[in-house]
């Protein structure tokens, strides 16, 4: 993280250089980048910019002079490759994993000091004094997930890792690796080689949409009172109706219906099917 930048229109970004290097939190890999997956993320981040899905945005990128070695297809086949830098730009970069691994260790006063800081700082429809501050977050992470999937799904995208780490707390679209656009509809559609149990497969990423989720609130639990967790156990249960109607929403504007109709979601269902691969 480079740090912050405000522009000429008063919008503040999170500079990140991806591919510079180790870093402290590079564990045991070479926090390098290889140039074809940089240009990847390049081209996919600005045209889900200007397809408009929340999106982190590429500002440049730098072919480096350093090889890169690299397992492409996971086959054992380890290639050199040229290397490359993407500056890219998010309004925060935190991740359901920035809470979690807090959480998971203990540190609940850093834990606590961080999400004030997160809501004070990207979620200004919530006051600071009010004692079910967290509550609100959640209840608008959960929201906000719910209508990011269902955008992800209108277009045909597929994240490829959808772990906590790779969640974004702003609900935008981050870390893109192996992602990919089906050609034609295919609920089973993965682009992730290395995924071999399909657990991000395309018609699953609602349902992983959830299990991060319900890990977020496992790790904001112990800043909850016991009605504060009961009514978070119940925004959480209201994840899929949101994400079903944002779904149905999208659909029928691509199908140009108009109103409301028992047999829209059939005819949606309907168009899908109609489109699988043979």
């Amino acid at each position: 993280l480079m740090g912050v930048y405000t522009n000429r229109h008063g919008e503040r970004w999170e500079l990140q250089l991806k591919g510079s290097g180790k870093t402290p939190y590079s564990r045991n890999g070479d926090g390098r980048a290889v140039l074809r997956s940089s240009v990847r993320e390049f081209l996919c981040s600005e045209a889900m910019h200007y397809l408009g899905i929340p999106t982190s945005r590429a500002a440049s990128l730098v072919v480096s002079d350093d090889d890169v070695w690299r397992d492409q297809f996971y086959n054992g086949n380890i290639k050199k490759e040229r290397g490359a830098v993407v500056l890219r730009l998010a309004k925060s970069w935190f991740r359901i994993g920035s809470l979690e691994i807090l959480a998971h260790s203990g540190e609940l006063d850093l834990q606590r000091r961080l999400l004030d800081f997160i809501i004070q700082e990207h979620f200004p429809s919530i006051a600071m004094n009010d004692s079910n501050r967290y509550l609100e977050f959640f209840s608008t992470v959960v929201s906000e997930t719910a209508d990011l999937i269902a955008l992800w799904m209108s277009v045909g995208f597929a994240h490829g890792v959808c772990n906590t780490d790779n969640f974004s707390l702003l609900s935008i679209t981050i870390d893109y690796g192996p992602f990919g656009f089906m050609d034609s509809y295919d609920p089973n559609f993965v682009p992730n080689t290395s995924d071999d149990e399909r657990r991000y497969k395309i018609g699953n990423q609602a349902n992983v949409g959830l299990f991060n989720l319900s890990k977020l609130l496992q790790a904001l639990k112990p800043l909850l009172d016991p009605r504060q967790k009961q009514l978070a156990s119940q925004i959480l249960e209201g994840y899929g109706e949101r994400y079903s109607i944002r779904f149905t929403e999208l659909f029928k504007t691509k199908l140009g219906l108009l109103g409301e109709n028992k047999d829209d979601n059939y005819l949606i269902a309907f168009l899908l099917k109609v489109s699988l691969p043979c």
